[in-house]
């Protein structure tokens, strides 16, 4: 029998193993890079003052699954019943999905024809549009992009970011760094901009060559920044559509399809 060659993953933390069940129960293999660690961050002044103040904020904004379970931690010891009338936002549907198992409440999300998750999605939901005053709590990591924090502000939000946790890149298994750079594998994929741009440095021509399965647009202009020639855009970043992306490489002839050939979404 010819041998499958795994599909790698980066992605840190718990998220990693319903990824790897999704993408192995397709048929294929799979290896986590481990490239990313996720640290909670302790409690500052300006997050107890927040927690304090929490039935004051119209919104709350939630990047990420990570930043969920940490508001959830926080807001325990301070709320053990959450006020009423808060509106609650995910950038993703894994992250709305760990709002709702934590804390039970209903989650708006980018809307089904936005085609993805990401921050320019979300902020096309109505109810982002004008603001007037709104005082908005987002909940995200150190570092990461600005457009929510400063697309919220512009229009009209009271906006207080919160990091409530630190992103950790570190390099790959000497084995698995020395298969990404000779391009012996099924297909790449990563849902972080900061992961990939860090991989790149593991790159090279046969890694380039290799299918690389992304869930954004604009990580799609990214990568083909950095070199990749196919690269395929799944619906989300979801373990559900990430892995819909890999069967569909198998559908397609895997690596050995054009790259004019690939539904780019």
């Amino acid at each position: 029998m010819p041998v499958v060659r795994p599909v790698l993953i980066c992605r840190p933390g718990e998220r990693a193993t319903a990824l790897a069940e999704a993408i192995e129960a397709t048929g294929f293999p799979v290896a986590n890079l481990d490239a990313m660690a996720l640290e909670a961050l302790p409690e500052t002044a300006d997050m107890r003052q927040a927690w304090l103040d929490f039935d004051h904020f119209h919104k709350v904004v939630v990047v990420s699954p990570f930043a969920a379970e940490c508001l959830h931690e926080a807001l325990d010891r301070y709320w053990p019943q959450l006020p009423l009338g808060t509106a609650w936002y995910a950038v993703g549907a894994a992250t709305a999905q760990a709002l709702h198992q934590r804390l039970g409440v209903r989650v708006h999300m980018p809307p089904h024809d936005a085609g993805e998750d990401t921050s320019e999605a979300l902020l096309q939901l109505a109810s982002l549009r004008r603001l007037d005053g709104e005082r908005i709590l987002l909940v995200a990591g150190e570092g990461g992009r600005p457009v929510l924090a400063e697309t919220l502000a512009s229009r009209g939000g009271r906006v207080t970011r919160l990091a409530l946790y630190r992103r950790c890149l570190q390099p790959p298994p000497a084995t698995l760094q020395a298969r990404l750079a000779c391009g012996d594998f099924h297909a790449l994929v990563v849902s972080s901009g900061e992961l990939l741009e860090h991989l790149a440095r593991w790159c090279t021509r046969a890694t380039l060559n290799q299918p690389l399965i992304v869930s954004s647009r604009r990580l799609a202009t990214l990568a083909e920044d950095l070199g990749f020639r196919t690269c395929v855009v799944a619906m989300g970043a979801t373990p559900a559509a990430l892995a819909s992306a890999v069967a569909g490489l198998r559908d397609l002839g895997g690596a050995d399809v054009d790259q004019d050939d690939l539904e780019k979404g």
